[in-house]
């Protein structure tokens, strides 16, 4: 087994340990407010804290390229409610273009 299969393993592994911890930790009992106020805001924080380093991170520096100006597009058209096919298409075109002029 290469190192890279027994990465995926031990990962897949503890995310299943990580992820049957809530149910047999709390046992069917509700969270209280305070924590699921907090627990409800964390994918969209890591999604965003994702998206971010993914379009401005590069190898220890800051990389401001057409990706900004895709996500931006991406951005307003999320904004504006526009079903996400329009979004992907409207980001990879701004991108497209700010490649091209640049």
């Amino acid at each position: 087994m290469s190192d890279v299969w027994l990465v995926v393993l031990v990962v897949g592994g503890v995310t299943v340990a990580f992820k049957a911890t809530g149910p047999l930790l709390l046992g069917g009992r509700e969270l209280p407010d305070q924590v699921a106020n907090i627990v409800e805001l964390l994918a969209p924080v890591l999604l965003s804290a994702l998206v971010v380093t993914q379009t401005v991170g590069g190898d220890n520096e800051l990389v401001l390229d057409a990706r900004l100006a895709g996500v931006g597009v991406g951005a307003v058209a999320v904004a504006a409610r526009a079903p996400l096919p329009v979004v992907v298409v409207a980001a990879a075109a701004a991108t497209a273009l700010v490649r091209l002029l640049v």
